[in-house]
């Protein structure tokens, strides 16, 4: 049986997820010449999204590697879903590449041959002409891309969606409620009890229906404030955290503005919290207090041995070869918000920069770049991930599957400042953390409301 659809996959959509060649079950995949080009020239890159590329290359190489003949690769090959003994669990629609560099010495659909988008646009149209009963869909998360394919012809354009969770960026959660009023005066039985010194309240399940574990829960009175330990269908068990003792927090000099940094805090702070999500606006202190707890958590609790600092850096200037001196010296330039923050917390004292160097050589802050963050097993550290926005979900999972034995992981982001290309608030690997961990009792997620670097930053977030 002839699958009904034929997906046309743009390189950026291979790069984005290189397990997508799963996602399209029973219809076809078609890669065209142009797309494997591209590949090949990106593998060889010393950025991060070479090795994504290489990723993809392995696994159209497995598909591929079952056929018997050029001709079969054309036609396509069965892509089959195997278990850990190599037995098929599953079969798949069929995987095939398609020589569209044949294309050029007929009459082009678009001009300008020598363009990537034209060639695989031109690819996808002549097999939306030449397969009239099957519907053609090229897949692709160029937006301008897209515009270009509908403008020329083609009936079908689609992003790929597959790993966008929700639908609006308004339905992510925030990792806090607040109650109106009162909150104890909602609640007619309550079943509290201490464990390790700290006090714990069973509720009925009735009274927060859509809460999840470790999101924490605030009222009006300034009085309450709590974090959900676990859910059940018929109760809910929060630990009292006191909005007053939360409110007093006190890490490396600096205490919470607002209940939003408090609860931040609260969950870098936890023990029992293996990863924290801090995501908000520019200028709202989510870089500060992760900082200032990491800090005090080496320093003065000597919890942790050593903190390392990672991020994606900007497309211009991925590949940090360019730059002088050692790795950390190359990375330097892209992680001055932490230097700034340094910088803020010891304004004051007598000697700042002499104090800057005391906490970077005391802390023993690493600042590592993304590219040799895979592979590790990072043991006994603080890791905080800055600017995990422009992150996709599969390097994000790379960071995250690096914690080893006492590891933190600490995201930071800002979903309103994402800088690549192919990324969007909706598929950016900080909104699929956020959303995949919502209910896990070892994550966190706090957003941040509340700008406070200055009158300026404030307005701008606003209006601009």
């Amino acid at each position: 049986m002839t699958a009904s659809k034929l997906y046309i996959l743009d390189t950026n959509v291979l790069l984005h997820d290189p397990k997508c060649l799963y996602e399209f079950k029973e219809q076809d995949i078609t890669i065209p010449m142009t797309v494997l080009e591209e590949l090949d020239h990106i593998k060889d890159r010393k950025q991060s999204v070479a090795q994504e590329a290489r990723h993809v290359i392995r696994a159209i190489d497995n598909i591929l590697s079952e056929a018997t003949s050029p001709s079969e690769i054309t036609r396509g090959v069965q892509i089959e879903v195997r278990g850990p003994d190599g037995s098929v669990l599953k079969a798949l629609g069929k995987l095939s590449i398609f020589p569209d560099h044949e294309l050029s010495t007929q009459r082009g659909f678009l001009p300008d041959q020598s363009n990537k988008d034209n060639l695989i646009i031109n690819c996808a149209l002549h097999l939306q002409t030449t397969n009239p009963h099957r519907e053609i869909i090229l897949v692709t998360k160029d937006i301008n891309m897209r515009l270009k394919a509908l403008g020329a012809g083609l009936q079908r354009v689609e992003d790929y969606r597959t790993d966008q969770l929700v639908s609006d960026i308004e339905l992510l959660p925030a990792g806090h409620h607040r109650i109106e009023g009162n909150f104890w005066e909602r609640v007619e039985q309550v079943d509290s009890y201490q464990e390790d010194g700290k006090t714990y309240h069973r509720i009925a399940r009735h009274l927060l229906p859509d809460t999840y574990p470790c999101e924490y829960i605030y009222d009006d009175s300034d009085d309450f404030a709590a974090r959900v330990v676990s859910v059940s269908d018929q109760e809910v068990v929060l630990r009292d955290l006191g909005h007053a003792h939360l409110m007093h927090q006190n890490c490396w000099g600096i205490e919470p503005i607002n209940i939003y940094q408090a609860f931040a805090m609260q969950s870098v702070l936890d023990p029992t919290i293996d990863l924290s999500i801090l995501n908000g606006a520019a200028g709202s202190g989510k870089t500060l207090v992760a900082l200032a707890c990491a800090l005090e958590m080496v320093i003065e609790q000597k919890r942790y041995n050593k903190i390392i600092v990672t991020r994606s850096t900007p497309p211009v200037a991925e590949d940090i070869g360019f730059l002088p001196g050692t790795e950390e010296e190359k990375m330097t330039p892209w992680l001055s918000s932490i230097h700034d923050n340094l910088e803020a917390m010891h304004e004051h004292d007598e000697r700042p920069q002499s104090s800057v160097k005391y906490a970077i050589e005391k802390a023993n802050i690493q600042f590592k770049s993304l590219n040799f963050i895979r592979g590790r097993s990072i043991q006994d550290a603080i890791v905080l991930i800055d600017e995990a926005q422009n992150l996709t979900p599969s390097q994000l999972k790379t960071i995250l599957t690096r914690c080893g034995k006492g590891t933190k992981m600490i995201c930071l982001g800002n979903l309103a400042q994402i800088d690549s290309n192919y990324l969007t608030p909706l598929t950016s690997g900080l909104t699929y953390i956020v959303e995949r961990f919502r209910g896990f009792d070892g994550a966190a997620n706090v957003h941040f409301e509340g700008i406070f670097r200055s009158r300026l930053a404030g307005y701008a977030e606003e209006h601009l």
